[in-house]
C-alpha cells in the first residue's frame, strides 16, 4: 500500500511539474522596417538601341526578333510583320521574353 501512495505521490509531482513547463509563454512579435514604395530606388530603362542597326531582313514572327526594340522596328519600318496581332502599335505582346 505504501508503494502505490508513494508512486501515485511521484506521479501526481512529475505531472505538476511537467503542467507548469508547458505553458505558453507569448512571443514578441519581429520589428520589421518595410520601406514606403517612394522610398524605392527606380530603375530608368533607356532605349540605347538605336533604329539604324536594325535592317529589314525578312523575319517577320517575335520568334525571330532578338530584343522588344528590334520588334518595335520592324513593326514600324518593314513589310509583311506578324508580330501585333491587334493593330495597336505594340509587337510580341504575349512573349515572355522581354
Amino acid at each position: 500500500m505504501k508503494k502505490i501512495l508513494i508512486l501515485g505521490l511521484i506521479a501526481f509531482g512529475l505531472w505538476n511539474h511537467f503542467d507548469k513547463d508547458s505553458e505558453a509563454t507569448p512571443i514578441e512579435p519581429l520589428n520589421m522596417h518595410v520601406p514606403e514604395i517612394s522610398a524605392l530606388p527606380t530603375r530608368v530603362i533607356s532605349s540605347s538601341v538605336s533604329s539604324h542597326t536594325f535592317s529589314c531582313d525578312g523575319r517577320q514572327y517575335c520568334t525571330q526578333m532578338n530584343s522588344r526594340a528590334e520588334a518595335e522596328y520592324f513593326v514600324r519600318n518593314c513589310p509583311n510583320t506578324k508580330m501585333d496581332g491587334d493593330d495597336d502599335g505594340i509587337p510580341c505582346e504575349r512573349d515572355s521574353r522581354w
